[in-house]
């Protein structure tokens, strides 16, 4: 198959759950896509190349368009292919609001609880790149806490697993009904974590009929239709590529971001990385776009969500 500037291409590797909810949401959308396989910890050049410095996973490429975090690329994959919908009912804002928390408070419970089972198991470079991000600074207590918590850390996530089993109770096969929704992908990675990377985790999901039964039908959609690409040639279509406009000023926006500003841009919790510089394209509520020019790459727009990231002007 030879590749196209349209191609959708995400950059991820296997184990990573957060790129599994992307890989459902193609797979909601019947979508065709590239997969470029990046390494698990840093250095990640040929990904940091294309972004500006940003490491974390998935990224996904359309052309010269970079969209870093799933809440990014999953609103612009309903922009982009709005049937079938990400949203079949009527509460996308609501779905969008409890998505902070799926992606927020409760990803990161699963993490506690995954990095903190196994305990000094992990290789020792994962370890510390992976507590850097997830407990920041002084991530080895945080690790040995997660550890010793492990019981206070099942209680907190038993909670919501009832909430979301007894929501499933009337027979239907997803969350909000018949059909699979944005809100399936982003519950189910958390979900997909504990169950594969927990050693107790299939033993600990048991108690739920209700969510076992959905993980059976959200995992029967699948991932849409993959075909592997590697960088050097996901680099080449963005060299070849030209970003898409993007125009708009937001009156009244809380920092006063117009376009033409020099920025940075970094998730707001500070996992020790590098912010990302660039020009402002475009800012509205919901995302931030920068333009970026690199002799490796070209002219890119890079990509953000608003809402759990931090823009610095200058």
């Amino acid at each position: 198959m030879s590749a196209s500037p349209l191609d959708i291409i995400l950059h991820n590797y296997p184990q990573s759950p957060v790129a599994e909810k992307a890989r459902v949401a193609f797979g909601i959308k019947g979508l065709a896509w590239r997969s470029v396989e990046i390494p698990r910890i840093p250095p990640k050049p040929m990904l940091t190349v294309l972004t500006g410095g940003y490491r974390r996973t998935p990224v996904v490429q359309i052309g010269a368009d970079i969209y870093c975090d799933s809440q990014c690329i999953l609103r612009e994959l309903e922009r982009r292919y709005p049937r079938p919908t990400y949203f079949p009912t009527e509460d996308s804002g609501l779905l969008w609001c409890l998505s902070r928390w799926t992606d927020g408070a409760l990803f990161d419970l699963s993490v506690r609880i995954v990095l903190g089972s196994a305990g000094d198991g992990l290789p020792p470079e994962f370890a510390e790149d992976r507590g850097r991000l997830y407990f920041g600074p002084d991530w080895a207590a945080g690790l040995k806490q997660a550890n010793s918590e492990l019981p206070h850390l099942a209680a907190q996530m038993r909670a919501p697993l009832h909430w979301l089993n007894e929501q499933l109770g009337d027979g239907r096969r997803f969350i909000t009904g018949d059909a699979p929704a944005a809100i399936d992908a982003q519950f189910y990675h958390a979900v997909w974590f504990i169950r594969g990377r927990w050693d107790r985790g299939p033993a600990f999901l048991s108690e739920f009929a209700q969510i076992e039964g959905w993980e059976a039908n959200v995992a029967a959609i699948g991932h849409g239709n993959m075909t592997p690409m590697s960088a050097e040639e996901a680099v080449a279509i963005a060299q070849a590529s030209e970003p898409i406009a993007v125009d708009g000023t937001d009156p009244v926006d809380p920092q006063g971001l117009t376009p033409g500003m020099a920025v940075t841009v970094s998730p707001d919790l500070d996992g020790g990385e590098q912010p990302v510089e660039g020009v402002l394209a475009c800012a509205t509520v919901d995302t931030v776009t920068i333009r970026r020019s690199d002799p490796g790459v070209g002219n890119v727009h890079v990509h953000f969500p608003r809402a759990g990231y931090r823009v610095e002007v200058g």
